[in-house]
């Protein structure tokens, strides 16, 4: 039992001996890397990474995967600043309906692919086909968002000191943190959904509830999208159909570097969570570093994704695991 125990924990701890060495690495080779204007805005600038990361770790949790974030969240921000714009609607009325959009295509795939047993990857994506084309329908262009309300909102926040402020963006995405924490770890639908990863035949001759907790996973993972996208277009002020182009790998890189495996059944918010800020803080190295190509962001993402996966590989064969 404390074999298991501890192969399981310890993905969990390599994403945090990465994500603490990183960090101490930059902090030593760059002036004021340490400070606490440059880890806020680590924060602020994955906000909509980590949201939408959370999500996808339900989902993978589940057994499943979902390749439509990304178009999602382009929807949602074309979507708001349309009716707003265009249509006049107040600001709040644009964000439930965004929300309720990208529930409700999560459903509908969800119980897709468990209607018709339809493997996640070709349904997701068709849904991120479908979801990018209906974003350049609605504009093929940047939509400005010129909203009193909106504006307000964006600059809303908790101070934590002279010109630190805690923003909408990051606070939503701590809070949802620590709810998803409590739900997957703590709640019946969050052992539902580690049930249904690890086994499904298992978990439905336990009488568990297995299509519902599966559609479940798809739902609150488009309804991350579409926060998400709200999270995007409080930050820019703006809705972009082009916007979280690759975001669904990078979602799913977070979790699998946190130490979620992709074959579902096991996993951590917490794990996410770091692998957020490890994404982050190598793309805040390359900000600070200046001469280095971008690429070296995906290099450094695959890279240490692929490292985990053996990680994950390794410690399953040790522990008699698939």
């Amino acid at each position: 039992m404390n074999r298991i125990l501890s192969s399981r924990l310890l993905p969990l701890a390599a994403t945090a001996l990465v994500l603490l060495g990183l960090f101490a690495a930059a902090g030593w080779q760059y002036e004021n890397f340490f400070s606490a204007r440059v880890v806020l805005n680590l924060f602020k600038d994955r906000a909509f990474l980590g949201v939408i990361a959370i999500g996808m770790t339900f989902v993978i949790l589940g057994g499943g995967i979902d390749l439509s974030v990304g178009a999602v969240m382009a929807f949602t921000t074309v979507f708001i600043a349309s009716l707003i714009g265009r249509h006049g609607w107040p600001a709040p009325a644009a964000m439930a309906a965004a929300l309720a959009v990208g529930v409700a295509f999560g459903t509908l795939q969800g119980w897709i692919i468990q209607s018709f047993r339809i493997p996640a990857f070709l349904v997701t994506l068709a849904g991120m086909f479908f979801a990018r084309g209906m974003a350049f329908m609605v504009s093929p262009r940047s939509l400005e968002i010129a909203d009193p309300f909106y504006a307000d909102l964006a600059d809303r926040g908790i101070p934590l000191g002279p010109g630190l402020l805690l923003t909408m963006g990051p606070l939503l995405f701590v809070l949802l943190l620590v709810i998803a924490m409590v739900v997957a770890h703590g709640t019946r639908f969050g052992r539902h959904v580690y049930a249904l990863g690890g086994n499904e035949a298992s978990a439905t001759l336990m009488g568990l509830p297995v299509a519902a907790t599966r559609v479940a996973t798809y739902a609150l993972c488009g309804g991350c999208a579409a926060l998400g996208g709200i999270i995007s277009t409080l930050a820019l002020s703006s809705g972009d159909p082009t916007r979280g182009n690759g975001l669904e790998l990078d979602a799913i890189a977070a979790a699998v570097i946190g130490g979620t495996v992709l074959t579902g059944g096991r996993g951590w918010l917490l794990g996410t969570f770091l692998g957020v800020l490890i994404l982050g803080t190598i793309k805040t190295i390359l900000d600070f570093n200046g001469s280095l190509d971008p690429a070296w962001l995906r290099i450094a993402s695959g890279g240490l994704l692929l490292a985990f996966i053996l990680l994950q590989k390794l410690l399953a064969s040790r522990s008699g695991g698939n």
